[in-house]
C-alpha cells in the first residue's frame, strides 16, 4: 500500500543535497522542479561547510526580491519526512511557512526565523496605536519605516495602511484591496483591540479574519506576521462607543493571537513586554506615547538581534 505523502516542501538549499535528504528521508523522496517568484536564494559565506557525513550544510537563507524567480524543487513528504525536515532546518535559524509557487501553488517552505530581516516591500494594516496616534512621529510603524528604507533606499518600502479605529475585521475586508498596488512581500497585520474592546474576540471569530488574512497575504505573494497587542492600563483607558478596554479581554485576544499564529505556522509579533506595567508610557491607558512607541520599536529591533546572533 502506498505511503501518503500529503506535504508539499519547496527545497532550493541542503534540501536538495542528496546526502541530506538521504539521511532525512531515506533513498526514495518523489520531486518534481518549481519555480519560487518573489524570492531569492543569499549565496553561502565562504567559510559554511558542504553537507557530509559528519554534518549537513549551512542552508541558503531565501531573500524577498521583487520580481525573481527562484528554480527549486518541491518535495513530496510523509508526516514522518516532514517532522524530520523541521527539526533539520530548525537548528538554522528558519521556520516553515506557507508560500505561492510561480504555479499558484501553496506549498511550505523555510525561511529566516526573523520575517522582518529579508523583507523588502512591507505592508502594515491595523488600527491606531499601529497608526502611531498619540506620536507625531509615526509610532513604532513609522520608526520601523525609517530604519528599513534607510537599510536600502533604493529597494525598500514601507506602506502604513493602518486606519484608527480598525478592527480585526475592518483589516480582513479592507486589505484585499489595497495589496496589489503596492505589491508587498509582507503583510503586517496589528490589530484586534478593538474586536477585544467591543466583546467581539471570540476566537473562532478572529480565526475567521485571520483566515482570511492568510489567504489575501498568500494570493499577494506575501508572508503575513501578525502583532500585538501591547499592553495597557485598564484603569486609565478610555470607554467610548461602546468599547471597553480592559486586561482581560486583551490577554484574551492576546492568547488567541498567539494560538492561531502557532497552529498555522504564521510569524506573531509578541508587542506586550516592552510596555508592561509602565502606565507612564501610555498616553491615555491605551495609546503609547513617543516614549513608549520607542519602546516597542527598540523590542523589535533587539528581538531581530537576538535572532540574528542564534542563526550566526
Amino acid at each position: 500500500m502506498p505511503v501518503p505523502r500529503p506535504h508539499r516542501l519547496f527545497a532550493s538549499g541542503t534540501l536538495v543535497d542528496p546526502h541530506v535528504r538521504s539521511t532525512l528521508f531515506g533513498p526514495r523522496v518523489p520531486s518534481v522542479p518549481a519555480v519560487l517568484t518573489g524570492h531569492a536564494a543569499s549565496p553561502p559565506s565562504a567559510a559554511a561547510p558542504s553537507a557530509t557525513a559528519a554534518g549537513p550544510a549551512a542552508p541558503l537563507l531565501l531573500e524577498r526580491r521583487i520580481d525573481a524567480r527562484l528554480a527549486g524543487t518541491v518535495l513530496h513528504l510523509t508526516d514522518d519526512d516532514l517532522a524530520a525536515a523541521d527539526a533539520h532546518e530548525a537548528a538554522h535559524g528558519v521556520v516553515r511557512r506557507r508560500v505561492a509557487l510561480d504555479s499558484g501553488e501553496q506549498v511550505w517552505a523555510y525561511l529566516d526565523a526573523w520575517p522582518l530581516r529579508p523583507a523588502a516591500r512591507i505592508v502594515i494594516a491595523g488600527d491606531s496605536i499601529a497608526y502611531g496616534r498619540c506620536d507625531p512621529r509615526g509610532g513604532w510603524a513609522g520608526r520601523l519605516a525609517a530604519a528599513h528604507i534607510a537599510a536600502n533606499e533604493a529597494e525598500h518600502r514601507l506602506f502604513n495602511l493602518a486606519v484608527p479605529g480598525a478592527s480585526l475585521a475592518d483589516v480582513a475586508a479592507q486589505t484585499p484591496a489595497l495589496l496589489p498596488a503596492r505589491r508587498p512581500d509582507t503583510l503586517l497585520v496589528a490589530a484586534g483591540v478593538n474586536d477585544a474592546a467591543a466583546g467581539d474576540a471570540d476566537p473562532a471569530r478572529l480565526a475567521e479574519h485571520l483566515d482570511s488574512l492568510a489567504a489575501t497575504a498568500l494570493a499577494a505573494g506575501a508572508r503575513l506576521v501578525v502583532a500585538g497587542p501591547t499592553w495597557l492600563d485598564e484603569e486609565r483607558a478610555p470607554v467610548y462607543e461602546g468599547l471597553r478596554f480592559t486586561l482581560d479581554r486583551v490577554l484574551a485576544l492576546r492568547a488567541a493571537l498567539r494560538a492561531w499564529c502557532e497552529a498555522h505556522h504564521v510569524d506573531h509579533l509578541d508587542l506586550w513586554e516592552p510596555l508592561r506595567d509602565r502606565p507612564g508610557l501610555l498616553a491615555d491607558g491605551l495609546h503609547p506615547t513617543a516614549e513608549g512607541h520607542e519602546e516597542v520599536h527598540r523590542f523589535m529591533a533587539r528581538t531581530a538581534a537576538a535572532r540574528a546572533v542564534a542563526l550566526s
